[in-house]
């Protein structure tokens, strides 16, 4: 077993490269980046497409030169390390499009769709790319490998529970007996962004200042979920501008009561799945939220809640997983 791997999280607006000691996966040094996916296949499309650059050779050049940046900042030469990538980056606007597994899939990595380059004179590091998980009507790229080591980290392997992964667009993953059996996806935090970003509704709310909610913004939160559950979410949402303008909300407090009639929509149905733990894993002010929405939704006693450090290790564990089992294939072929 190698002693290190770089871990490279490549998500549609984040680029995230670790290097990590596999014994124990300590993560020894790591670099972040705004060089998303869209990012580097937008700069690919403007400033090299037409000189004949080929996309792939374009997001090696990348990962090429974010590896050197983290190998500066280490003052350790990383060639040789094999580079596992999640994400986006097997899309059909990452390095290469993969196939996706299909469902069910296996908690354990062993049906995931990977592809492996080999080092060479122009990238002396072998990568792993891993792809992503469909259903008939579904996809996600990067929630698989986290899935995995969640998996490993919570030993999950033979139990039956759902995982809220928040986020952008956020997914609930219904695992059973080592297989995940259904993937759904809520477009929660681009549709909220939509909102107070572009619509009717922008000049109502106001996000800015404290991320700490006051007793009046929380109690607006919790009006927002009530809302959700007794209303159709196309009319709910136009009570927003009309709370600004009729005086019952200040912006502030209107912010979080459209997040709250958004995360209630999203977390609803779990009102449908009495006997089925729930894993909640997300960071920031989400965390706070999504724990307060299931608890007015008397939801948190079945649910098991972890920080967002732990989809950092999960996804790290995941990627090793794969890789060993890659590894083990090969080796027994």
């Amino acid at each position: 077993m190698e002693k290190y791997i770089l871990s490279c999280d490549w998500g549609s607006t984040i680029f995230r490269l670790r290097l990590i000691e596999v014994t124990g996966q300590h993560i020894v040094g790591e670099i972040f980046s705004d060089e998303g996916v869209t990012r580097t296949f937008n700069s690919w499309k403007a400033h090299a497409a037409d000189k004949g650059i080929a996309r792939k050779q374009y997001f090696f050049d990348q990962l090429l030169n974010q590896k050197n940046i983290l190998a500066g900042k280490l003052s350790i030469n990383l060639d040789q390390i094999t580079i596992i990538v999640s994400g986006m980056a097997s899309s059909s606007i990452g390095m290469q499009e993969l196939p996706y597994a299909t469902l069910p899939f296996g908690v354990d990595g062993s049906g995931a769709s990977i592809h492996v380059f080999e080092a060479d004179d122009s990238f002396p590091n072998p990568v792993v790319l891993i792809s992503g998980v469909k259903s008939e009507d579904e996809v996600m790229r990067g929630e698989e490998t986290q899935l995995v080591g969640l998996s490993a980290l919570l030993n999950l392997q033979q139990q039956e529970a759902i995982l809220v992964l928040p986020g952008t667009h956020s997914k609930h993953l219904h695992i059973n007996s080592g297989k995940l059996l259904t993937i759904k996806t809520f477009m929660t935090g681009e549709l909220f962004s939509l909102l107070t970003h572009q619509s009717i509704l922008k000049d109502s709310v106001d996000g800015s200042g404290d991320v700490e909610l006051s007793a009046d913004e929380t109690a607006a939160f919790k009006t927002g979920l009530k809302k959700a559950a007794d209303a159709n979410i196309l009319n709910s949402l136009f009570t927003v501008r009309t709370n600004q303008l009729f005086g019952k909300l200040n912006k502030k407090q209107n912010f979080y009561y459209l997040s709250g009639l958004l995360i209630g929509t999203e977390i609803n149905h779990l009102l449908e799945k009495k006997d089925v733990p729930l894993i909640l894993s997300c960071g920031g002010n989400l965390y706070e939220l999504y724990k307060l929405a299931l608890q007015e939704l008397n939801l948190l006693e079945r649910t098991t809640v972890i920080s967002a450090d732990a989809i950092i290790k999960a996804t790290i564990a995941g990627q090793v997983i794969i890789y060993q089992n890659i590894k083990q294939t090969i080796s027994n072929e």
